[in-house]
């Protein structure tokens, strides 16, 4: 697995890519769980006991910025074979956009807009939001695997 990512990251523009994947969205994702505050002034805050989903957020943006460029590394090489490609950049966006599920302010913008199913949605998202972070986890996780499995057998990576 390790020399899967060397090969991956040994060129500068997946660092990168890697690089501009994982902050905005790890602060987008902190803006969005209330940890980062924007008015009056930008502070950041971890009350007590939210540390297990911020963990979760660092984790999943950590995972993003490490399958994504792996598949698009995996893409470039294998541009003859489309269907073979198209699974794991799924995966990376579901895991992606999964984890994003934090309501936070947005969850005010969702219930005036779509009424009460705006508010069942945004309850059940605050109720399941670590069980749905672990879920994209997984999927990121599984997606990592099958994307490192595919480069050694395509790419002839030794173990």
């Amino acid at each position: 697995m390790v020399q899967t990512i060397k090969l991956v990251f040994s060129n500068f523009k997946y660092i990168i890519l890697a690089t501009s994947i994982f902050i905005p969205m790890l602060i987008g994702l902190l803006i969005l769980s209330e940890y980062i505050f924007l008015e009056p002034y930008v502070v950041s805050h971890i009350p007590s006991g939210s540390e297990f989903g911020f963990v979760l957020i660092v984790i999943l943006s950590s995972l993003s910025a490490l399958v994504i460029p792996m598949n698009i590394f995996r893409i470039s090489i294998l541009k003859s074979s489309k269907q073979k490609m198209g699974g794991g950049i799924f995966g990376s966006i579901i895991g992606a956009a999964a984890g994003a599920c934090s309501c936070g302010p947005v969850g005010f913008a969702v219930i005036s807009t779509f009424g009460s199913v705006g508010a069942t949605a945004t309850a059940f998202l605050t109720n399941y939001e670590t069980p749905i972070r672990f879920f994209a986890i997984a999927i990121l996780v599984i997606t990592y695997f099958t994307t490192v499995k595919s480069l050694k057998t395509e790419c002839k990576v030794n173990s």
